[in-house]
């Protein structure tokens, strides 16, 4: 949690109109695809919103390109220090490389998906591990970043971070202006956020949903009883959900915006990374196939409706994709 004293200013929706100008160079519009048979089994219009088409394999990209693209001289000279279980983590290192930043990346030491962790890598950020997970990493990142005086990246509290994910809502609203529904996995919340302060100046009525795991529900819990001082079990296999504490940040704008939140289990995200694979041709990881467990739990009062699914990520890893369809 940060204090609110400390909290930059919360970004508005021209910052998100701007951060789609600025991104426009080094990022392509992702595709909101129509599946006639998750239509069909859902008894609504679906369609999928395919970040997983990121050249990262996930929606972070667009605030790290947004963020990382607009720091000063110096900022850029001394470099980037986050924390990350993976698509955070790339999105910085990215933009880093793009734009000539030293990145740090802190991930955690214990069931860290090595596919993301060289992908970090790769990407050149200097990968170093540590703790149980994403928040013991976060953690220990906040006492690095002050002794080797690096630029802090939080992967929630930053205005040019959640402007610049809040584009996936400007794409879905040119594309499909009827759009009744958009559903939104949430970890820390920056991508529901973002998407919330795009689309509801567009048209209050569309409905905006967060899904989260049951076994990370700490931004549920947070949304839901309106309290930041909040933590909670983090249990889940599903890495970009995976988060013990609620951000103040992303909190304050889901309190304001955010029309619903529910949490699925880790049983039901499974079965929606398969049934995306088959019936969408899809490929997505536990955190991007959230959206649709969620349109799944949600099916009777979705019923007829536009909705749009957020396939926020792809980065799923290939030891458990085959583990994964071997056992659907």
């Amino acid at each position: 949690m940060t204090d609110s004293a400390s909290l930059p200013a919360l970004p508005t929706v021209d910052d998100v109109r701007a951060a789609a100008e600025f991104i426009e160079p080094y990022l392509s519009p992702t595709p909101l695809v129509h599946s006639e048979l998750l239509s069909e089994r859902l008894g609504c219009h679906y369609s999928v919103k395919c970040e997983s088409l990121q050249p990262t394999g996930a929606f972070k990209v667009r605030g790290g390109v947004n963020l990382v693209g607009q720091l000063s001289a110096k900022e850029r000279e001394d470099g980037l220090i986050s924390a990350s279980t993976g698509n955070h983590g790339q999105s910085i290192a990215y933009a880093g490389r793009l734009f000539n930043v030293p990145v740090v990346i802190y991930a955690p030491a214990e069931n860290a998906d090595p596919d993301k962790l060289e992908a970090m890598r790769s990407l050149g950020a200097d990968v170093r591990q540590h703790g149980r997970d994403f928040d013991d990493a976060r953690e220990q990142v906040e006492r690095v970043a002050k002794e080797e005086r690096l630029r802090y990246v939080h992967s929630a509290n930053e205005p040019l971070l959640i402007a610049g994910v809040g584009t996936i809502g400007l794409e879905i609203i040119e594309t499909a202006p009827d759009t009744a529904v958009i559903i939104v996995p949430v970890g820390g919340g920056s991508g529901a956020a973002g998407v919330c302060l795009a689309v509801k100046a567009y048209n209050p009525e569309i409905r905006v949903i967060g899904v989260q795991s049951k076994l990370a529900p700490a931004a549920w819990r947070a949304w839901k009883d309106r309290d930041l001082l909040v933590r909670a079990e983090m249990q889940t296999e599903h890495g970009g959900l995976a988060t013990r504490v609620p951000f103040e940040m992303t909190q304050r704008m889901l309190w304001a915006q955010l029309d619903d939140f529910i949490t699925v289990t880790d049983a039901e995200i499974r079965e929606a990374i398969p049934r995306l694979a088959s019936d969408a041709k899809l490929m997505a990881e536990g955190a991007g196939a959230a959206s649709l467990a969620a349109a799944w739990s949600l099916r009777d009062q979705l019923a007829g409706k536009t909705v749009v699914g957020v396939l926020s990520g792809g980065n799923l890893s290939l030891k458990r994709s085959v583990e994964g369809f071997a056992e659907s």
